[in-house]
């Protein structure tokens, strides 16, 4: 027994062996040599006694479901013990890697004489990341409905199984509307009001929010930047002393104070930007600039001019000159009357509803981004590693020319930043005879004068899409119309009425739609200074 306490693992790169250090018992099976493959395996560590992997399988959404989670490293893996039941809540599995192996052990034993034993080992792979199901399921709410003692089932009511009348819909039927999620955490914590070690930096300052008793998540950012409504009376001139505080602390580069003294000259040339513009024109650290617009200028809530950027002291109410510098909120319009889908537009929404994951389904144990005290020690304005966009992408960003296609479904263009010439002509329709106040809508511009850019823009996004699909298909109903009319010289006046016809039904269907996964802008980029 005492040979075998000194066994020692040997590892190679093609073969792992198990020997024994002594030479004076030779024990039969001391020592065994096994190929190592370097097969890359993924260990799913299944909370329960598994008697039907096909069943298993399906708790975990699929194996096209694990390889998705799987392919997203912040993702975790979830679990329905119902998977049949839609309100059924999951059980989140950690993403933790791993450095153990897959080993298969056979043993054969011969009929005739039990004690001749044979054992053979296998490699099979190299586990490198393992799933493993570390805290509690989310609080279950099943679809019952109790009232005077009786439970009565509602997914076969709630629950659309088959196509059904107009009976189904209008069926009375008690309120079922539970919350996404119950509780943001995987298991209890005993805080006691306690605040959060965590919140304190490796400096020892104290947390940025003392409001952030708990700590559950990040604590709020602190509130640097300057919200300005159209209904304000005034404008502010100076920025707050904690915005240039941060600014100081961060600002220690020598490409740092080039990129400040270049948003200085900007905002000098152009009293108001979008972000998208700065970021195009400034090369900065996105998270730095943050902290750098907030010295310069305020950010517009509302009215002609809401996302964007002023400079401070500068009010674009009080002057017309500021007409060029009015926002657009545009998005592409989609419908099958143009001969294409959402799935043909070769404009790809900046996010989709369909990728939303829950809070509690990111795995929040792995690697955090750098903070902001760590990003002077830069060398360079960033260090990522993603490829560094052109000047035509970055300008593609906030300009629009003719024959160019928008980089997202939902674009905030300038005015300014419109380069077309009919377009010109229409911002600049009553130059000279603007209002003599400006309007929360519409601005210096007229009335209706942002759903005629929007149609000119339209129009020549959709030149461009049939341009580089000649062959769009079209709709049966005209096809037919046409086929009747080549079949029927006589009816040359009923053609000509029929053609109309359908222009006026193409225009009257032609309403603004909400592009499909667009983001708002706007929300996003006043959640980074709340």
């Amino acid at each position: 027994m005492a040979d075998h306490k000194q066994l020692k693992l040997n590892f190679a790169l093609t073969e792992l062996s198990l020997s024994s250090q002594s030479e004076d018992v030779d024990l039969p099976g001391s020592s065994s040599t096994v190929e190592l493959r370097t097969t890359r395996l993924v260990c799913v560590e299944y909370p329960a006694v598994v008697t039907d992997v096909d069943k298993m399988l399906e708790t975990l959404g699929g194996e096209n479901t694990v390889s998705k989670t799987f392919a997203n490293p912040s993702r975790r893996l979830e679990l329905r013990y119902r998977p049949q039941d839609p309100f059924c809540h999951p059980l989140c599995g950690n993403r933790l890697s791993s450095s153990s192996l897959l080993l298969r052990v056979r043993r054969r034993v011969r009929k005739k004489n039990p004690k001749d034993v044979e054992i053979h080992m296998d490699v099979l792979g190299v586990i490198g990341t393992t799933y493993r199901f570390q805290g509690l399921a989310d609080f279950q709410y099943l679809a019952v409905h109790s009232e005077d003692g009786n439970d009565m089932s509602l997914y076969d009511k709630i629950i659309l199984r088959k196509v059904e009348s107009q009976e189904y819909f209008e069926q009375p039927l008690p309120y079922f509307l539970p919350p996404a999620i119950f509780s943001r955490l995987d298991n209890p914590v005993d805080y006691f009001y306690r605040p959060d070690s965590h919140q304190n930096t490796v400096s020892g300052r104290q947390p940025i929010n003392k409001k952030n008793i708990i700590g559950l998540n990040r604590a709020r950012r602190p509130h640097n930047a300057i919200f300005v409504s159209f209904a304000d009376p005034t404008v502010p001139t100076h920025c707050l002393e904690a915005a240039r505080v941060n600014w100081k602390r961060v600002c220690q580069k020598e490409h740092d104070k080039q990129a400040e003294e270049q948003m200085r000259k900007m905002f000098e040339s152009r009293p108001i930007w979008s972000r998208n513009a700065v970021k195009a024109n400034v090369n900065i650290h996105p998270d730095k600039l943050k902290l750098l617009l907030p010295v310069f200028a305020y950010y517009t809530v509302t009215g002609p001019w809401r996302s964007l950027w002023v400079r401070l002291g500068y009010d674009p109410r009080k002057t017309v000159e500021s007409k060029k510098y009015q926002l657009l909120d545009f998005r592409i319009r989609c419908s099958s009357k143009h001969g294409y889908s959402l799935s043909d537009i070769p404009v790809k929404p900046k996010r989709s509803a369909f990728n939303y994951n829950l809070p509690i389904t990111f795995n929040k144990a792995g690697p955090q981004p750098a903070s902001l005290n760590e990003l002077p020690a830069q060398d360079g304005p960033s260090t990522s590693q993603d490829p560094v966009p052109s000047s035509s992408q970055m300008e593609s960003s906030y300009i629009f020319r003719e024959g160019m296609l928008p980089p997202h479904r939902q674009m905030f263009y300038q005015l300014c930043d419109l380069h077309v010439e009919s377009i010109e002509r229409v911002v600049e329709q009553n130059t000279g005879k603007e209002p003599p106040v400006c309007d929360e809508r519409d601005g210096w511009c007229l009335l209706g004068t942002k759903d005629k850019l929007r149609d000119i823009i339209s129009a020549m996004i959709k030149k461009v899409i049939r341009d580089q699909k000649p062959t769009l298909p079209e709709s049966s109903k005209k096809r037919r119309r046409r086929g009747l009319i080549t079949e029927s010289p006589e009816n040359d006046d009923d053609a000509e009425d029929d053609r109309n016809k359908d222009d006026e039904e193409e225009d009257e269907d032609d309403d603004f739609q909400l592009s499909e996964g667009s983001e708002n802008e706007m929300a996003t980029e006043m959640l980074d200074y709340m």
